[in-house]
């Protein structure tokens, strides 16, 4: 509680103030009652089973499928979210499907998905309910995969990540321009989740990043992106590019060319090789060093 009655929710580096009845930024967290309340605990805005590979993850139990869910929400406003439906709704109704952290466990290991994936919008929103279905599914033997944009405070990404066993990280951009101007949040928490994960954690990582033409697809800023990948993470760490489509209030863009997602695979192979690191490969294994370059629509 602050000096002004206000209560501060520390989740993530909005650092929302609310009064009583407000809801923070990402619209599911509300302070009721002198508490921070998450208000979509127990409701999903729909169940599907993937195959891992289109969390993305391709060396994370390759060829198993993930039953991934989601909320509704957001804690960043990214211009060109491919899920804004979602994640930017309002509507409570949306959330239609009522299932709590044993039902979902109980789901996974009834469809024989080896891991269940917090998805569709960023579980660090409802890290709470995250958290209680991955213990119900570590009960049962089944994986925990959170797909993330890695916008969090610290000691909420350490009990967060406590529980999950993989994750893919959205790097949305290189520059704090990119970030502010498209996703209304900053660079450097992300940066520090990432290098949180590889560093402190047992937590297998992989990184997204969406190419949007004239937005984050300069060869300068796929190259600083790529060396901040292999200096400070590692040329083992899988680094996924993927295709923009026009959506939501990006819609006036062109979708990424195959060209561009080539070249930024290139940028990443130049940037491990100077680093004394092995080549990447589309077809390497986790162990040598892994890039994709996929004409794949991601969040």
């Amino acid at each position: 509680m602050l000096d002004d009655g206000r209560l501060q929710c520390d989740l993530c580096p909005r650092d929302c103030r609310l009064h009583e009845g407000q809801r923070g930024a990402c619209f599911v967290r509300q302070r009721l009652d002198d508490r921070m309340v998450l208000t979509t605990y127990g409701r999903s805005s729909g169940f599907c089973i993937d195959p891992i590979e289109k969390k993305p993850l391709n060396h994370f139990y390759p060829g198993s499928a993930v039953l991934s869910f989601g909320t509704a929400g957001c804690n960043l406003a990214c211009k060109f979210c491919q899920n804004w439906d979602i994640s930017k709704s309002r509507d409570m109704d949306r959330l239609m499907d009522q299932a709590g952290p044993e039902d979902i466990a109980a789901a996974a290991e009834c469809s024989d998905s080896r891991s269940v994936a917090f998805t569709s919008n960023d579980p660090v929103i409802f890290a709470e309910y995250a958290m209680d279905v991955a213990d119900a599914c570590h009960a049962r033997g089944i994986q925990a995969v959170a797909v993330t944009a890695g916008y969090m405070h610290d000691a909420a990404r350490k009990e967060f990540y406590a529980k999950m066993d993989a994750a893919n990280v959205d790097l949305k951009g290189f520059t704090d321009e990119f970030y502010v101007k498209l996703t209304g949040s900053k660079l450097q928490p992300v940066l520090d989740t990432l290098k949180y994960l590889r560093h402190e954690t047992d937590v297998w990582l992989e990184i997204t990043t969406l190419l949007i033409p004239t937005k984050n697809d300069s060869d300068e800023e796929l190259y600083q992106l790529s060396k901040w990948v292999a200096r400070e993470l590692g040329a083992d760490v899988p680094l996924h590019f993927t295709a923009f489509h026009p959506d939501y209030k990006l819609d006036d863009l062109v979708p990424t060319p195959p060209a561009t997602l080539t070249r930024a695979r290139r940028m990443r192979s130049s940037t491990t090789s100077v680093l004394d690191c092995p080549r990447t490969s589309l077809t390497s294994s986790s162990k040598s060093s892994p890039v994709s370059a996929m004409y794949m629509f991601s969040r």
